[in-house]
């Protein structure tokens, strides 16, 4: 290897993508929706790079040639793969509820439907490998998420206000029990029998009219009631932390945490999985029994992110994740970074401006550009970064 690529990546064109944010970016305008870019090495949407004038999947890259690009440590600890998948990611309509299992969880479910010959494409897979999913949300532009269960004391007053009559029962019992009584409470909202989620769901709405501007919980519960007006999910706002990213900050998500991005672009770094369990806000397939097996039933308050300053160039978003971490690197007139030479598979994408990045002696430095990405295998060693931009940095904990 020894030398940076520029990546082509894959885009998802998923229903709830924007038809801007990541075009825009890229200078390519689409009239699809656009949701996510993939960045990295999942066999699903591997990256690919020109290999003496070929064009090679980084997932087959790695396979030829796994301590070069990884690097002979991150090789050996992670099997000969790239551990994280790294996204952009564009949000014009909500995305599901959802939740991801943890390592044990994640390959017994593999297992499981692997015995059970589901196929890996078939819609109703839970489990599409072995890998958990934590992950990293951040922030480009102002960005709306649903992460974790609010307080009971913050939750009741606003369910009492949107299910006064429907939940009245489910409402006194939470009450009563607290924080205890969640996870009953949450599964028996996912398996109430249709007919009560639709009197639920129809009073929620109605409700949430009569309380506009009073709580930005009611504004969603609108929102998510035009795109869904049938599902239990519309109450989310309700029930989980409604929290609005200002660009540059940042969530983690751990394993078994419940959330919903709603709107906005990010950065999205996560373990290199999809595996993906839902509970509603989506027409994709639902699995009550099986996202309620793997949620964590705990009221959480809410922790967002800001980089901390590594160097002069370069800030780190500290998160306690063995495959990735995110930085961004902000180079400009007499302001060059200088990367260690001990590193991983690194991916740079770059938000914005244009530079060079230089490496080794007397080779032909690699320019990028606003929307380009470019992956830095580990024999590369020190590398410089010049010009004027902003971009961000995937790469995994040495």
């Amino acid at each position: 290897m020894n030398k940076p690529f520029v990546l082509k990546n894959t885009i998802q064109k998923y229903s709830w993508g924007s038809y801007s944010a990541i075009q825009e970016l890229l200078g390519m305008p689409s009239k699809e929706p656009w949701a996510e870019l993939w960045m990295g090495a999942h066999p699903k949407a591997p990256s690919e790079v020109d290999l003496e004038g070929r064009w090679t999947p980084v997932d087959r890259l790695i396979k030829k040639f796994p301590a070069e690009v990884l690097g002979e440590t991150v090789a050996q600890n992670f099997d000969n793969t790239l551990p994280y998948l790294y996204k952009l990611l564009a949000a014009d309509q909500p995305l599901s509820i959802q939740a991801h299992p943890n390592k044990i969880q994640a390959k017994q479910g593999f297992e499981r439907e692997n015995r059970l010959k589901i196929p890996l494409n078939a819609p109703h897979r839970n489990y599409k490998d072995r890998s958990h999913k934590p992950e990293l949300i951040c922030a480009l532009t102002r960005f709306t998420v649903l992460k974790g269960f609010r307080r009971v004391s913050e939750m009741l007053p606003l369910l009492k206000t949107l299910c006064p009559t429907a939940l009245s029962r489910e409402i006194d019992k939470l009450s009563a029990e607290g924080g205890s009584g969640l996870k009953e409470f949450f599964s028996g909202l996912l398996t109430l029998p249709r007919e009560k989620q639709q009197a639920v769901v129809v009073e929620a709405a109605e409700n949430a009219k009569k309380q506009t501007g009073r709580h930005p919980a009611f504004e969603w519960v609108l929102n998510l009631h035009k795109n869904y007006p049938e599902d239990i999910g519309v109450l989310s706002p309700a029930i989980l932390n409604l929290i609005i990213l200002a660009p540059g900050e940042a969530l983690f998500l751990p394993a078994g945490e419940l959330h919903a991005y709603l709107k906005g672009l990010g950065m999205e770094l996560m373990a290199n999985s999809d595996n993906v369990l839902r509970g509603g806000l989506t027409r994709k397939h639902i699995d009550p029994s099986e996202l309620l097996s793997v949620v964590s039933f705990t009221e959480t308050g809410v922790d967002i992110l800001l980089p901390e300053k590594r160097s002069m160039t370069e800030e780190v978003y500290p998160v306690l994740a063995e495959e990735f971490f995110l930085s961004v690197i902000r180079v400009g007139p007499g302001r060059n970074h200088t990367a260690p030479e001990k590193h991983s598979a690194d991916i740079l994408f770059c938000l914005t401006g244009e530079g060079v990045i230089s490496y080794g002696k007397n080779n032909e430095p690699v320019r990028f550009s606003k929307g380009i990405s470019i992956i830095i295998p580990a024999d590369v060693g020190s590398y410089r970064i010049s010009g004027d931009a902003v971009l961000y940095k995937a790469g995994v904990p040495i």
